[in-house]
């Protein structure tokens, strides 16, 4: 009998393909559920899954399907016996929402290519990028580490958002950025038909910006419908900004456009890139009651502070419903997270890396 931790991989595309490769690299047994033969059989040929089966008993069910299905799916790997199941959609308040069981940790890897299915596959897919946990009160602690440990070991950056805060910000950084670069490649398209030099010209900024659209197109609709509230938010914000700085280029305000872009300049100058070195790390350990919701309540209290978590581990006293949260974080933020987490009632303790 095997001794290598089962995965069951509902969705065997691009995201959930990587998923499986990643697993596999680390001598999991992966079993892809995936109705489309053709599919199937790639994903078996590419070394994406093991094999093709059915929802079983498995130590981690991933759900990659598209996110109109992404609660049955869950659910049905729940009932099919998972010990933990999680998920890869990019919305997450309604699966939430529909999925309550304790057992279940919705997630979102910010990762993926321009390649359509699971040829554009890749182990490596997580490495470095941000992955996103959506715990709710009822998450069990344990489940909560499993899939961050999990996801982790990928290389991925792990950080714990509400569900709807999840979505708000998902809006910003990339469902509006999407439907905005597929805007202008539309204006460009209309001007190529009146002028046939326009699409050879676009090179350098133009591509960078339009990249995005090279992707899947069929998940889009969907995924606006299910986040159409924060989208719709953000678009409006979108056409206001875009109105001032029609207005400003109208007036010749050359001062105010030379701000506008200068601030925006030091904003993508200031965004994060990788973990700090060790010397610059601090180690927070929070006495918690052992009890659902603990785990949840630390780790997107840390998101709340900006505070980035790069190791978390979680320990349970023999001694009574007591535990222990271990939480690596920067030193320069550990101040304010110890402090957040006493106005809370917890009683912290932090010491430098061992």
């Amino acid at each position: 009998m095997s001794t290598h931790p089962t995965a069951v991989v509902a969705g065997t595309g691009l995201i959930g393909g990587s998923v499986g490769m990643a697993l596999r690299s680390q001598g999991w047994h992966v079993i892809g559920v995936e109705p489309n033969p053709s599919r199937a059989t790639e994903a078996v040929s590419v070394g994406a899954v093991d094999r093709i089966g059915e929802p079983q008993p498995c130590d981690l069910g991933i759900v990659a399907t598209p996110v109109g299905v992404l609660a049955e799916t869950a659910q049905t790997l729940l009932d099919a016996g998972a010990k933990v199941v999680t998920d890869v959609g990019s919305v997450k308040s309604k699966v939430t929402q529909a999925v309550t069981a304790a057992n279940f940790v919705a997630g979102h890897p910010m990762a993926g290519n321009e390649q359509e299915g699971v040829i554009g596959a890749s182990p490596d897919m997580f490495d470095g990028a941000v992955w996103v946990i959506t715990p709710t009160a009822n998450t069990d602690d344990d489940a909560l580490a499993y899939v961050r440990g999990v996801v982790s070991s990928f290389g991925s950056q792990v950080i714990s958002l509400d569900p709807q805060r999840h979505d708000a910000l998902v809006a910003i950084v990339s469902h509006v950025p999407h439907l905005t670069a597929a805007t202008l490649m539309s204006v460009a398209h209309t001007h190529s038909a009146e002028h046939r030099a326009v699409l050879r010209l676009a090179a350098g900024g133009f591509r960078d910006m339009t990249r995005v659209v090279s992707g899947h197109p069929a998940i889009w609709p969907e995924i606006c419908v299910q986040n159409s509230e924060a989208i719709t938010a953000i678009l409006q914000e979108i056409i206001a900004e875009l109105t001032k700085i029609n207005d400003l280029v109208s007036a010749h305000n050359k001062d105010e456009l030379l701000t506008h872009l200068t601030q925006a300049r030091q904003t993508r100058l200031n965004l994060p890139t990788t973990a700090p070195e060790p010397d610059k790390l601090t180690v927070i350990n929070v006495g918690i009651k052992d009890e659902a919701g603990q785990l949840a309540k630390i780790t997107t209290l840390a998101s709340d502070l900006d505070v980035n978590i790069y190791d978390l581990g979680i320990s349970h006293s023999s001694e009574g419903p007591r535990g222990l949260v271990t939480a690596v974080v920067d030193s320069d933020r550990a101040d304010a997270f110890r402090d957040a987490l006493v106005e809370l009632g917890y009683n912290p303790t932090h010491g430098p890396l061992p």
